[in-house]
């Protein structure tokens, strides 16, 4: 009798796996939409080809060009030195209550490393 159950078992097992096994069918890859034919194509992919990639990193490798300025040298280093110099030069808004500067902090001055 178990020899039975087995045989009736495996026989339904098999029955189950060979309708649940059904392999899905391969339809290939999709087909062409395109309305280009491969003359019209060549010459741009030898154009792209020549380009480059222009997302890259040495397309902006290259040299800067010298940008002209209407302000000498010497005014723009005077106006450094003074902005340096300045006593409330490393204040932040942040640092204070309110994101405000309060107006006794901008008239630091300098003092002796106390």
């Amino acid at each position: 009798m178990k020899t039975s159950n087995i045989l009736a078992a495996a026989a339904l097992s098999l029955l189950a796996a060979a309708g649940a096994a059904h392999a899905e069918t391969y339809e290939g890859v999709h087909a062409v939409t395109s309305g280009y034919s491969r003359a019209d194509v060549a010459p741009q992919a030898v154009a792209a080809a020549r380009a480059g990639n222009e997302y890259s990193d040495a397309v902006s490798a290259s040299v800067a060009p010298v940008l002209a300025s209407s302000v000498d040298r010497a005014s723009v280093r005077a106006e450094a030195v003074a902005a340096a110099h300045a006593p409330g030069q490393n204040l932040r808004r942040e640092s204070f209550a309110g994101s405000v500067i309060p107006s006794q902090a901008r008239s630091f001055t300098r003092q002796a490393g106390l």
